[in-house]
């Protein structure tokens, strides 16, 4: 029988320098687990009883990772604190003993050193990365709502001071090679092709003095108040967004304070504690399901079965902020050419312009060369007329939201182009059975849904319509994924998902508004429950103009429920379009210090503003007609899962991440209770907060969306 492959594999060379090749069997990326434990204490003790080693290197034998992290299914199988502290104690005492080796260790990082893989490093003596734009560093762990557990907590602060470690941890922040050197993180950069040789030459050079730890701001050692005053600058500054939502924020703060004031060993003892503290709060649980599942759909094609075809060239229709925003992310995350279409040249114009000023800061910033900025900005080219459209595989659309307008290019794209190739609409309202119902090859429609800007919202909804084909689907979600995006499969219907469960949300806050709750309570209150921004500030970003269009949309398709209050046609006659117009329902004027509400809209109404209610309530109301409406979309498979509700909710419109989607929330919250208070408010406010057939059976039933436990 065979034994097992081991992940870590020491080879001696000549020159006595051992070699550790970190290889996780059947992995594409390293992943430390917990299992590994035997192997490392097994290769440890050989380390530290062989008399010929004179120096140590760590490298991977994965092509483009060094390692990603621990395997974070670890801290899902730990039943109490106790156990994730256990788990944490185990990683710290691997890496201590890495660390007090008399011998040289260096780390050899190519590809991403992220979470127990950059701490792995910072346990090493030095650090040589590559050159290489797949190279980061970081310790994401409080996007899991965790705290770095295996040391990083200590050991990152005392190399490249508190103030920075403390940002990147607080952040999450990934850095590239040049950044990592500049703040002292790693020692070295050397191309790819180089890196276990420069590894090697660091270990021969032998161990480098101890180093004082960095505890330094501006040049200054830090002391006393001046100390005090860092850390509750940091507190302050990240809660200014978090509100207070993420426990991990505070964990972290506080270790590396307890660390730096009480030394080194009594840091590491509170990081495993708050390790354990943490690994077992709702928040974490709920974002490390937001991680599993992000990852689960990354795997998928969103057609069972069928593989997708490569995309060689993209096409755009429309130059545009969308169609610009489009054409970018194509080319500089997907690398793929663009041919942009325009009906002027001042269109086509707006798109290069608008794709060199997204490639700007990637060059001032030193994460692109000059000479890859120059191939990205030729990569896309204008035309007046379907020329360059014959080679295409898809062409995505980002034309005016008008039917006949999109039928036409549905039919000019399947004259002009290949017969193989993809018409991916970029509607957020319009059906896609309409748009196809006249092209000559509806399998090929499809809607591919993306969120403003483009070149920041992760989420894209894949919108099938009966005929579209499989191939079609499989082909589209490739792309999305390309393109840098995290793509759920939607049916065809009014809204498709996320702004049909949007909608029920921002007309609630509108009721509340025009019953007289002010406008800056609205907003705070949704923050503070954990949304970006409140509705109010929303519907002035979006356009008061675009939501007064797709309510009555939503309205003839889906019913009574959909109904917005009349309030519309009063701000647009008043020329309040929001942001664009200078005029909504915030004050845009140069006049206006920060954030200030334009009064007068009040006028414009006829209210009083005036707190009633209390938050908790206010929450509620706006967020129960979001929570009915996505069961209500589970129920006629406008979504294919919870699991796809909860993303597109997450990374469409900033549903708390703490919280795990409309689903898991709804789970956490129980569903018998979610029914009870619909009903409440059904009676009370009206019948737009009837719970759906499905909650109702849920509740009868003792169901849940999940899988308990």
């Amino acid at each position: 029988m065979n034994k097992a492959k081991s992940a870590f594999s020491l080879d001696i060379r000549e020159d006595g320098i051992g070699v550790v090749t970190i290889d996780v069997p059947g992995e594409s990326m390293n992943t430390l687990k917990a299992t590994f434990a035997d192997e490392v204490a097994d290769l440890m003790e050989r380390v530290e009883s062989s008399e010929a080693l004179k120096g140590l290197v760590f490298i991977s034998g994965k092509p483009s990772s060094f390692v990603a992290g621990a395997d974070i299914r670890m801290i899902s199988e730990c039943e109490t604190a106790a156990d994730a502290e256990s788990l944490a104690r185990q990683g710290q005492a691997l890496f201590d003993r890495l660390e007090a080796l008399q011998i040289p260790v260096v780390a050899a990082i190519h590809g991403p050193a992220l979470g127990g893989g950059l701490e792995l490093a910072l346990a090493c003596h030095k650090r040589v990365v590559s050159d290489s734009p797949k190279t980061v560093l970081g310790l994401p762990e409080v996007q899991l709502g965790l705290l770095p557990g295996s040391g990083g907590t200590q050991r990152l602060p005392r190399l490249v001071g508190i103030q920075q470690g403390l940002t990147l941890m607080l952040t999450g922040k990934q850095l590239r090679p040049k950044q990592a050197l500049k703040l002292g993180l790693v020692d070295e950069i050397v191309p790819q092709s180089i890196l276990l040789e420069a590894a090697v030459k660091q270990a021969l050079a032998g161990k480098p003095k101890a180093r004082k730890p960095k505890l330094n701001l501006v040049g200054k050692v830090l002391e006393g108040p001046l100390s005090s005053v860092l850390y509750s600058k940091a507190r302050e500054q990240a809660q200014k967004k978090a509100k207070g939502n993420y426990p991990a924020i505070d964990k972290i703060i506080d270790t590396v304070k307890h660390g730096m004031t009480k030394g080194m060993q009594a840091g590491l003892e509170y990081e495993a504690r708050c390790f354990g503290e943490l690994a077992m709060s709702p928040e974490s649980y709920q974002l490390r399901n937001i991680f599993f599942a992000t990852t689960e759909i990354k795997k998928e094609t969103g057609a069972s079965g069928t593989q997708p075809k490569k995309v060689k060239k993209a096409a755009v229709l429309g130059g545009g902020l969308m169609g610009g925003g489009i054409a970018h992310v194509t080319i500089n995350k997907a690398k793929i050419p663009v041919r942009l279409k325009d009906i002027n040249h001042e269109g086509i114009k707006n798109a290069l312009a608008y794709h060199n000023k997204l490639l700007q800061p990637k060059l001032k910033r030193k994460i692109m060369r000059p000479t890859e900025v120059q191939k990205e900005l030729l990569m896309l080219s204008g035309t007046l007329d379907y020329s360059g459209f014959k080679d295409a595989d898809i062409v995505v659309e980002a034309v005016f939201e008008d039917l006949d307008l999109k039928q036409k290019m549905v039919s000019d794209v399947e004259a002009n182009a290949a017969s193989h190739t993809i018409f991916a609409t970029n509607t957020s309202s319009l059906p896609i059975t309409k748009i196809a119902a006249k092209a000559a090859r509806p399998d090929q429609v499809i809607g591919l849904h993306y969120f403003s800007p483009v070149e920041k919202m992760p989420l894209a909804e894949i919108i099938t319509h009966p005929g579209t084909s499989d191939g079609t689907i499989a082909t589209t979600v490739e792309f999305a994924k390309k393109q840098g995006k995290t793509p759920i499969v939607v049916k065809d219907g009014a809204g498709f998902y996320v702004n049909r469960i949007l909608a029920p949300y921002m007309n609630e806050a509108a009721r509340l508004l025009l019953a007289g709750e002010p406008i800056e309570t609205l907003d705070k209150t949704l923050v503070q429950f954990g949304f970006p921004v409140g509705p109010v500030t929303l519907l002035d970003e979006v356009g008061i103009d675009v939501a007064a269009k797709v309510a009555p949309i939503l309205a003839d398709e889906l019913g009574a429920r959909f109904r917005a209050p009349d309030a519309f046609s009063k701000l647009l006659d008043d020329g309040r379009k929001g942001r664009k117009s200078k005029k909504g329902f915030y004050r845009y004027d140069a006049k206006a210090s920060g954030k200030q509400v334009d009064k007068s809209v009040y006028e414009l109404f006829g209210i009083s503003p005036a707190n009633k209610l209390p938050a908790d309530e206010i929450a509620e109301r706006c967020v129960l007609p979001m929570l009915n409406e996505a069961a209500w979309c589970l129920q006629e498979e406008i979504i294919r899962s919870p699991r796809d509700g909860d993303i597109g909710a997450i990374f469409g419109i900033g549903f708390p991440p703490f919280r795990g989607g409309p689903f898991r929330y709804m789970d956490s919250l129980g569903i018998a209770h979610v029914v009870e208070r619909l009903e409440h408010f059904a009676k009370t406010e009206g019948d737009r907060f009837k719970p759906c057939a499905l909650l109702l059976d849920m509740a009868s039933e003792g169901r849940s969306f999940y899988p308990k436990g």
